[in-house]
């Protein structure tokens, strides 16, 4: 009779792990942790009626406190942040997910740090972040017939396991299909589904994660300001990322997030953009008609980073910005806006600029010489999972601007690392593949960028 009991006290168990298992459809993962607060993103599936993160300074359980979530559940997504307050600054938080009460079981225990209070106390902490674009998940159902576009996924459990404090997403995160973003349920599906592959869930629980956009997880290949579901496609983004912030005024997702002496403004190249098909220039002069990120956004790009005294002031924008002979994407084909931007940086003489970009499907460094004072850099990273592009090709194959030793055609993704002195900090990017190999690498100084 005891061994009758026991074996069904270990079922009901056994049924309860894999229910909690069921009942977390995706994450947790931490975004936007500042000194004193963190966002939790998660997904829960429909059944789950109860949402809560429990969390305490590591070491210290009994002294844990609950914040529960208040938004609605039920729906047939449910992605949703739980922000926590009223923390301490530079301290490494535990945290549980509760759903339904019970406590989900994950492989490792899930904590973040929050940011530490360095200013007028310490000389800037280095760190290291992890960065990249592409991520094309197969659905062999909806995937174009013929070879499997994307790539090995593992490249994530790759980068679960290097060391980083967080990761910056640089576009087409995921890839709407044309059953995907024809409709908006099929926006919602997309991210749902490619969201919670189990391969992403250890990289998404190991470090905060802040993202921006670009065609494919925005709408269509290429897409624009005409596409009829922006504002759905918006509403989408903003559910999935833990950013600090959307845009403005409810339209666009670009923001800025600092991270010790570094300032990365997180720009949105698509709600406002215009058609690439649009000419460049009429008669010779910049076409006033053809923009990529719109007159508010980028009045407020000037005004950031007026305001900014970071070492590094790095703009994080889907598509290049500076490769003057690429055919692609590239804020260069967008005049009218491009060049006042180039005359302002110039003009009020501002220091450390650098451009971290994707889309591209290979990686390297663009090098863009300007009269009278520092060259500015193009970092472009890319793929994570999609396929690789054609530059060796096509007329980039030996471009005169990149950095030599820089290209990269194979999946990869990022480490960026800040560290030195002050004044003389140094920031260094090594391209690394699946197997944690590093491919390339470039270094900058913040006395190069003055």
């Amino acid at each position: 009779m005891a061994h009758r009991y026991l074996s069904l006290f270990l079922l009901v168990c056994m049924t309860i792990s894999v229910s909690a298992q069921k009942s977390l459809v995706a994450g947790p993962m931490a975004g936007s942790v500042e000194l004193r607060d963190a966002i939790i993103w998660l997904e829960v599936s429909p059944a789950v009626k109860r949402a809560a993160i429990r969390y305490y300074i590591k070491g210290k359980p009994a002294a844990a406190q609950t914040e529960t979530y208040k938004g609605e559940l039920g729906n047939r997504y449910n992605p949703l942040k739980i922000t926590l307050v009223n923390l301490q600054p530079g301290t490494t938080y535990q945290y549980e997910v509760l759903l339904n009460g019970q406590k989900t079981p994950l492989p490792a225990p899930l904590t973040f740090t929050t940011k530490s209070l360095w200013q007028f106390r310490t000389p800037a902490p280095d760190f290291s972040f992890l960065t990249g674009s592409c991520a094309y998940f197969n659905e062999p159902a909806f995937d174009r017939p013929g070879k499997p576009y994307g790539n090995d996924s593992s490249i994530f459990e790759t980068m679960a396991r290097t060391p980083a404090d967080f990761m910056i997403w640089l576009g087409d995160n995921w890839y709407t299909r044309e059953v995907d973003y024809s409709s908006v349920p099929g926006l919602e599906y997309r991210a749902h589904r490619d969201r919670s592959l189990p391969v992403l869930q250890r990289f998404l629980q190991v470090m905060p994660h802040y993202a921006t956009w670009d065609d494919h997880d925005f709408g269509p290949n290429n897409s624009n300001k005409s596409f009829i579901f922006r504002a759905d496609s918006r509403r989408v983004f903003s559910q999935y990322w833990p950013n600090p912030s959307f845009g403005e005024k409810g339209e666009g997702i670009y923001t800025k997030y600092s991270y010790s002496d570094v300032d990365f403004f997180l720009l949105d190249g698509r709600y406002w953009s215009s058609a690439g098909e649009m000419p460049d220039s009429i008669d010779g002069k910049p076409n006033p008609d053809k923009k990529m990120y719109g007159d508010g956004q980028m009045e407020w790009l000037r005004n950031a980073l007026l305001q900014s005294n970071a070492s590094f002031k790095v703009i994080v924008t889907g598509s290049q910005a500076l490769n003057p002979i690429s055919i692609f994407d590239s804020f260069h084909h967008f005049p009218i806006e491009y060049e006042p931007f180039m005359r302002f940086l110039k003009d009020h003489d501002i220091p450390g600029v650098l451009f971290l970009t994707g889309d591209r499907h290979h990686s390297e460094v663009i090098r863009f010489p300007r009269e009278g004072t520092y060259p500015l850099y193009d970092i472009t990273s890319s793929p994570l999972t999609s396929g690789v592009g054609g530059v060796l090709r096509g007329n980039e194959k030996d471009n005169p601007y990149r950095v030599p030793g820089t290209l990269v055609v194979t999946q990869n993704f990022a480490r960026v690392s800040v560290t030195g002195e002050k004044g003389k900090r140094r920031l260094k990017v090594i391209f690394m593949d699946r197997d944690q190999r590093e491919l390339a690498a470039f270094e900058v100084s913040q006395e190069e960028l003055k």
